[in-house]
């Protein structure tokens, strides 16, 4: 997984059919999605309950380019072995998830994944300050983080350009997670961020099936993007 800042679309599972997320997978990435986003909630640090880890391992074999697991969970660190076992190459945990971030972000590094951090709408962009040189992506939420389909922080932009300026020429992505679609997606694109997270705005009007229009999802918002 090299490191480059093109705009990568990672289409959440989350809004995708349960029951077949091995085609789905499968059938975002023949549509040109870049990075597979997991959404996973334990109904504690985020109200709500997703998948755990023996999901990611089942649908690993589906998916060719990045799996990019996002832990909602909170404690973090028993967990990060098991993850990464399952075959996710980018693990983020969030600041708010536990009172020692840089022993979790050393962990999943030490796992052999990724190092992400994410940040909930109401955390300073200056949480993560001090731990830029132990992570390979910031995930800003722009929702408040637990279900699909909310609308998008607008507040959350200047805390993207606020990133952008701190990180520098280091190689670190920085995600939006959370109500991007072609209106909101070009925002963040131009504050800085290279990886936008899609739910909803990807699985919209498609099925396993009927693949098509998850390909002109993902181009709608890329197009945005591009201006």
């Amino acid at each position: 997984m090299s490191f480059d800042r093109s705009l990568k679309i990672a289409p959440s599972i989350l809004s995708a059919d349960f029951a077949n997320f091995g085609m789905e997978c499968a059938a975002i990435e023949a549509q040109g999605a870049d990075w597979v986003h997991v959404d996973v909630m334990d109904g504690h640090f985020v109200p709500n309950i997703t998948f755990g880890p023996a999901t990611c391992a089942a649908i690993r074999p589906h998916i060719k380019g990045v799996m990019d697991v996002h832990l909602m969970i909170a404690p973090v660190d028993p967990y990060i072995d098991a993850f990464a076992q399952a075959g996710a190459d980018v693990i983020t945990a969030h600041v708010e998830a536990g009172p020692h971030i840089h022993r979790t972000l050393q962990a999943i590094r030490a796992a052999g994944a990724k190092a992400g951090v994410a940040l909930n709408p109401g955390t300073p962009a200056s949480a993560v300050e001090y731990l830029l040189d132990m992570v390979d992506l910031v995930c800003v939420m722009t929702v408040n983080p637990g279900f699909g389909g909310q609308k998008f922080i607008h507040s959350q932009v200047d805390k993207v350009r606020a990133l952008r300026a701190m990180i520098g020429d280091r190689p670190i992505h920085i995600e939006i997670d959370g109500g991007v679609d072609p209106t909101t997606a070009p925002l963040v694109a131009a504050a800085g961020a290279d990886v936008l997270v899609a739910g909803s705005a990807v699985f919209r009007g498609g099925s396993v099936i009927n693949p098509a229009p998850y390909g002109a999802n993902i181009r709608a918002i890329r197009d945005a993007c591009a201006g």
